[in-house]
């Protein structure tokens, strides 16, 4: 049964993207897909929202072609016509509604649109009695609904609507030449034929135009997701690897999940994924693999994201951290007595992260030394192995990491200066707890304003996230929460996109 809302078929489309390998059966996709979206109807209302916006692109935007034709009339002969100069005015549109068809697609039903179009009709006609040339501006006043029954299909290597199931019920065609509201009687003669050829002009723009619209749409979404998941040399394939699935409650998208570095792209080919894992309580689901995250932070190790340096009122204030364990001499004189110290510090082997019900677990080596400006003071270089579960959130446009060490534990230090002297068992401790106390910490609030930033750069805080969650399962992330769309995001695209 329709519900009263219309749905916004190109931004369904957004779920969407391309692919060169689609399943037909979802379920034997599942293995080989590292992300998930499910839009649900709350969200489709929302979209909802902005569906006249894109009918009124497809009704202003279609160019409308001069059509030529001739018909025989009685006492007349025969008639040549041509319409010319075609366009739309005084565009409003009324209801609409929409469904979700199980197994079959989206049934769009856009009604009360009215619409002047105005043009040129040139003619002539010649029999024994008149031979006869014109050329007059002529006016429709309509009121049509549009019906669209679009099918959702893997074709030609993506994803694609079938809109070709596109009618336009006309209850008002009244067609005025030269704004003759009374015409005489021979232009009464031809009007019923001309307004007949004008309906098969206009449904068949609309109907060419509203599939394309929609098309340079999806493609629009599926170029901002992909540049939202990559940066630099770092990149994200989120091809599909089936067919949609619509249910009377939701639409559920299946994408690749890739992460591609240096032309080498990682692979997914026993994803866990199951739709039972999500529900239907909020407005928009993401389902994401750790097979996503796992290469991506490889692909960050391996072009040098991971490192940072510390030096002057930065590193003097971090180092003012109560710990339990009394900061060993060269420490103090480093810090104190040198001039210029500075903590470099990098990942020095592939992070890997595996997420549970606590969280996700992100185990990494990292190195550090500490230079300390002055050849009297040796240097300190230590390797430690850690291992923390981070949980995050998301509030106020601003992204929250939490971190909890389960393990951490000193690899090697050692000073250096004209030789190399291990650290004893309480300078080691310090290290220890320091890497605990202090850097890790340290990182986790460099993290949280830089994904923030990355977020940003993409357009997230546009939109009006509301009460959104990240749920750590075994093996998976889901990323659950309602939103509303900008409205001026959409017209910006139009703006940009039909100009």
């Amino acid at each position: 049964m329709p519900r009263n809302v219309a749905p916004l078929l190109v931004l369904l489309l957004c779920l969407f993207g391309t692919s060169r390998a689609c399943l037909q059966d979802p379920a034997s996709a599942y293995r080989y897909t590292g992300a998930v979206c499910r839009l649900t109807y709350p969200a489709a209302a929302v979209l909802n929202e902005k569906t006249t916006k894109v009918i009124e692109a497809a009704f202003q935007h279609a160019r409308y072609p001069s059509v030529k034709r001739e018909q025989s009339l009685l006492f007349i002969g025969k008639v040549l016509y041509g319409l010319e100069n075609l366009e739309i005015h005084n565009l409003s549109i009324g209801r609409s509604e929409f469904e979700l068809r199980p197994g079959e697609g989206i049934t769009i039903e856009i009604g009360n649109v009215s619409a002047v179009f105005r043009g040129t009709i040139q003619y002539g006609y010649g029999s024994w009695l008149v031979n006869l040339g014109h050329s007059v501006d002529f006016e429709i006043e309509s009121q049509i609904d549009l019906g669209i029954k679009a099918r959702l299909y893997c074709g030609e290597g993506r994803v694609a609507a079938d809109t070709s199931d596109c009618y336009l019920n006309f209850h008002k065609l009244d067609l005025l030449l030269q704004g003759d509201r009374e015409p005489n009687w021979l232009k009464k003669l031809f009007t019923d034929f001309i307004t007949f050829t004008v309906k098969l002009v206009i449904k068949g723009q609309i109907c060419k135009e509203i599939n394309k619209v929609a098309n340079i749409l999806a493609d629009f979404i599926q170029d901002t997701a992909e540049q939202f998941l990559s940066d630099g040399d770092i990149s994200m394939d989120i091809d599909v690897t089936a067919p949609p699935v619509i249910t009377a409650n939701y639409i559920e998208s299946y994408h690749k999940g890739l992460t591609n570095y240096n032309n080498i792209s990682a692979v997914i080919n026993d994803s866990v994924f199951h739709p039972s894992q999500l529900t239907e309580d909020r407005m928009l689901y993401f389902w994401i693999s750790d097979q996503v995250f796992d290469p991506m932070i490889s692909a960050a190790h391996q072009d040098g994201r991971f490192q940072r340096n510390i030096s002057g009122a930065e590193i003097m204030e971090l180092f003012k951290t109560n710990l339990s364990t009394a900061m060993p001499e060269f420490m103090s004189q480093c810090l104190l007595e040198s001039g210029s110290p500075e903590l470099r510090v990098w990942s020095s082997s592939v992070p890997h992260l595996k997420t549970s019900h606590l969280g996700t677990s992100v185990r990494a080596q990292a190195s550090g030394e500490l230079h300390c400006g002055s050849p009297h003071i040796p240097k300190l270089f230590f390797q430690t192995e850690v291992e923390v579960v981070i949980t995050a959130s998301y509030a106020d446009k601003k992204l929250f990491l939490r971190g909890n060490t389960s393990e951490i534990s000193i690899l090697q230090a050692e000073l250096s200066s004209d030789t190399r002297q291990l650290l004893d068992g309480a300078q080691r401790e310090y290290v220890r707890e320091a890497v605990e106390k202090i850097g890790i910490p340290h990182v986790l609030s460099v993290l949280e304003p830089e994904l923030t930033r990355l977020m940003d750069k993409q357009g997230v805080n546009l939109f009006d996230i509301f009460n959104p969650e990240v749920l750590p399962r075994d093996g998976f992330v889901v990323m659950q929460m309602d939103f509303g769309f900008p409205h001026h995001l959409l017209v910006e695209f139009l703006r940009k996109t039909l100009e």
